[in-house]
């Protein structure tokens, strides 16, 4: 059974860090362009960062860029590294896979085939 699970999620201050993790089981996450969008409550899904299964290039929203690192560890971990966090990032954070061989793109949703049930992320003092 192919299964995304995220992890890592909680509640932090404003300018508090988290890593979220992303660990498939029944195919190799490596394989795949693997993004993290979130959902906060009464918005939009919004893409927030991927990484290719190609060259491990990566591409970031504008609103996360210079705070957010997205990286691989191994086959089947995807990270997202989250600093110098702000009350706007509040979201539940998924994690998903696409199986093509281009550069990630967080705005092609339809890409990706594969999605975990996401972690709560709260940023608040």
């Amino acid at each position: 059974q192919l299964q995304l699970v995220e992890s890592g999620g909680g509640l932090v201050q404003p300018g508090g860090s988290l890593r979220l993790s992303c660990a498939a089981s029944g195919f190799t996450l490596a394989d795949y362009n693997t993004g993290w969008f979130r959902q906060a409550p009464g918005k939009e899904r919004e893409g927030v960062s991927c990484i290719s299964s190609i060259g491990n290039s990566t591409n970031y929203a504008d609103s996360v860029k210079g705070r957010f690192t997205i990286s691989r560890d191994n086959a089947n971990t995807v990270y997202l590294q989250m600093d110098s966090l702000k009350p706007e990032d509040t979201a539940v954070y998924l994690c998903a896979a696409a199986p093509v061989q281009a550069p990630c793109d967080i705005t092609k949703e339809h890409w990706y085939d594969y999605w975990g049930q996401g972690t709560q992320v709260t940023v608040s003092s």
